[in-house]
């Protein structure tokens, strides 16, 4: 009866805070994690657009396959064991294991960046066989996707390296907890989307 009676009230005949009246405990949620859910969101609106698009594109006539870079195979293999250490780092932070947190950090980041240098790699590949942007509609969106995809994985980049500078200045760990959780929840969000779109280009 009483969420009956809430949404029968008028908010603004209710005296007291908005909150107290819903019971919505503003503070239950981190702004940075409200903050990264909503990017989420945003983000997967914006591949799932492209999919679409692909999938679409894919009926025109003058689309041609084109041959995809075996090296994209330890490339989704990296970003794996990347995922993997972040979650380590994250699990480490939660049991308060602060050497657990530094090495999944740092083999969390190492494995990413290699994981963009696998991608550039992939890229010189097929522009050595001509595989260029403006010759086929296949081949830009293997760039687009695999660019939209690692900028993306850069900007995590960006609060990796924030995360890693606040542990070398020896911030304590119940101030780190968060912030290396949210990397975790990026990296994780990232895996799912590579593994969707390497898929569709493997497969299709």
């Amino acid at each position: 009866m009483s969420i009956f009676r809430a949404l029968m009230e008028k908010p603004w005949m209710v005296e007291g805070v908005i909150d107290d009246v819903y019971g919505v405990d503003h503070k239950s949620l981190p702004t940075a994690k409200f903050g990264l859910r909503v990017f989420l969101v945003v983000a997967t609106v914006v591949f799932s657009l492209i999919v679409v698009t692909y999938f679409e594109r894919m009926l025109v006539p003058d689309w041609r396959a084109l041959q995809i870079p075996l090296v994209l195979w330890p490339n989704t293999a990296l970003l794996i064991l990347s995922s993997i250490a972040l979650q380590w780092a994250r699990v480490s932070a939660d049991r308060g294991r602060l050497d657990g947190v530094k090495s999944g950090l740092l083999l969390g980041g190492v494995f990413a960046f290699a994981f963009l240098v696998g991608q550039l790699l992939a890229w010189r590949q097929l522009i050595d066989l001509g595989y260029f942007v403006a010759t086929n509609p296949a081949n830009a969106f293997f760039y687009l996707i695999t660019a939209l995809h690692g900028l993306h994985l850069l900007g995590g980049l960006v609060a990796w390296a924030r995360t890693s500078a606040k542990v070398r200045r020896g911030v304590a760990l119940d101030r780190l907890r968060l912030s290396v959780e949210l990397c975790a929840i990026y990296w994780h969000f990232l895996l799912v989307i590579w593994l969707i779109l390497f898929g569709l280009l493997w497969f299709t």
